[in-house]
């Protein structure tokens, strides 16, 4: 079974909701990425999304912009994103790792290849934020051969049409881009969140993640009560921006994550709120 599967049935049966910090490849600087990916696991975090660092990242705002850039400027291209997921792995064997990032260098390197190698590397799913799924037909497939998701985004101004296709295709969770915007752009409304969530679990059996906005265990709480999962980005990446050291680095991530994971387990979860999974 795939791990996103296998994680997210653990946590309906625990009824927990599921944290999921994303984090850049690569930065503050690249010796820091796995120690950070290991300090969020002990901080409570539950699935790990790793940024690939790309020059033209169109959904997200200035700090993960910097980051990528920084990133990029220090080497952290595919292969060494790759190593980072294989390095972990070493010491982890059940967190999922969901790589996020865009189609560009995946084509470069071929499909099927990057594929394989992120399969082997260790990689649960890939997030890829420019290839909805009208177009995903070739990348869907060749996930499918590894046993790896593909994991969607979903935004209120999603449409109906797309809705219905993002649901034949959509494995592990769907991610709902809760503001109309970058990341990091604005502060979420954590009042729409109920009737948005519900439209997409109208139409599929997934469990639903919410992300883009969320900065404060407040934030956190109030979207763990009607989402299945909370994505902490940017406000993370910023913090992480200021780390001199890998030492601070992990101090930083656990600082931050930390009091989002008690707060989360501290909110009240609506007693309908997780789906029913499927095989």
């Amino acid at each position: 079974m795939n791990r996103i599967d296998a994680r997210f049935r653990e946590l309906k049966d625990k009824g927990r909701p599921a944290l999921v910090p994303y984090i850049t490849a690569g930065y503050p600087h690249p010796d820091a990425t796995v120690a950070v990916l290991n300090a969020a696991v002990e901080a409570g975090a539950d699935l790990l999304e790793l940024g690939m660092p790309f020059s033209d990242v169109m959904a997200d705002g200035p700090v993960i912009q910097e980051a990528c850039a920084r990133a990029l400027e220090q080497g952290t291209h595919l292969d060494e994103v790759l190593a980072m997921v294989a390095e972990f792995r070493r010491g982890d064997a059940h967190t999922p790792v969901v790589l996020m990032g865009y189609i560009n260098p995946i084509e470069r390197r071929g499909l099927e290849r990057f594929v394989g190698e992120a399969a082997e590397a260790g990689v649960d799913g890939l997030l890829i934020v420019d290839c909805p799924a009208e177009e995903a037909g070739d990348m869907r497939s060749a996930l499918a051969a590894k046993d790896l998701h593909q994991i969607f985004l979903v935004a209120p101004t999603t449409t109906e049409a797309r809705l219905e296709r993002t649901a034949e295709l959509a494995g592990g969770f769907v991610y709902y881009v809760s503001i109309k915007g970058v990341t990091g752009a604005a502060t979420l409304d954590t009042d729409s969140l109920a009737p948005a969530v519900e439209r997409i679990r109208s139409r599929m059996d997934l469990p639903v993640a919410v992300g883009f906005g969320i900065r404060s265990p407040e934030q956190a709480a109030a979207t763990a009560r009607a989402a299945d999962a909370v994505v902490i980005g940017s406000a993370l990446v910023s913090r992480l921006g200021e780390c001199g050291s890998t030492e601070d680095a992990v101090a930083v991530t656990h600082q931050y994550l930390a009091p989002i994971r008690e707060a989360m387990d501290n909110s009240a979860p609506s007693p309908d709120k997780q789906p029913t999974l499927t095989a």
